[in-house]
């Protein structure tokens, strides 16, 4: 089974033997645990749930700690398996032997949140004219079509207006894995992955 979680590190480049140079992020991805086993006769689905990256014990309620077996897991996700049936066990250890140098993998993780932002940043927005009159409103949004316009006299759903920009759940596609370094944990994977640097991010083949 292919899925990991890991923490998103700094961004480098990698030189291939070709001589071709990829920005690429690298990923600490620690082994993971898996914890569950969802079926489609008792939970209505198939899933496997993993935990990873252990914390502090006094950090994490008894629920988690009992759930993992001990263990002071952080973190728990799932892999729907769609109804196959799943080809690991409770308790069996998942890392980065999973995968392999070349192979292309799908990283899900959370957007940096930049709280509340105007048109022009959120929406790319061109803004008004510097000049003819305006003084303070080069940024706003314009019209919005609230009277006597197509919606009828309202302002019609999907209005692309101001509000709270990023933490949004983004899944990027298909990125070759450049370089594992077991020692490490590490995961090195060409491109830009969603997030902060720290945040929780995960892997699947």
């Amino acid at each position: 089974m292919k899925f990991l979680l890991g923490t998103k590190g700094a961004m480098t480049t990698v030189y291939t033997e070709d001589g071709r140079a990829y920005a690429a992020t690298v990923i600490v991805a620690t082994p993971a645990t898996v914890t569950q086993i969802k079926t489609k006769e008792k939970e209505g689905y198939s899933a496997v749930q993993i935990g990873a990256i252990e914390g502090k014990e006094s950090h994490i309620n008894k629920a988690q700690i009992g759930h993992a077996k001990g263990k002071a897991l952080k973190h728990f996700r799932e892999l729907n398996l769609k109804g196959k049936a799943a080809d690991v066990e409770v308790g069996a250890t998942i890392d980065l032997s999973a995968f392999a140098v070349g192979e292309k993998v799908q990283v899900s993780s959370i957007t940096k949140g930049k709280g509340f932002q105007g048109v022009i940043k959120r929406h790319g927005f061109h803004g008004g004219p510097r000049s003819h009159g305006q003084k303070h409103s080069e940024r706003s949004p314009g019209s919005i079509g609230g009277s006597g316009g197509r919606a009828g006299g309202r302002v019609a759903k999907g209005m692309r207006m101001g509000g709270r920009m990023g933490s949004d759940r983004v899944t990027v596609r298909n990125l070759p894995i450049l370089q594992i370094i077991p020692e490490t944990n590490e995961l090195v994977i060409a491109g830009a992955i969603p997030g902060r640097k720290g945040a929780l991010v995960e892997i699947r083949g």
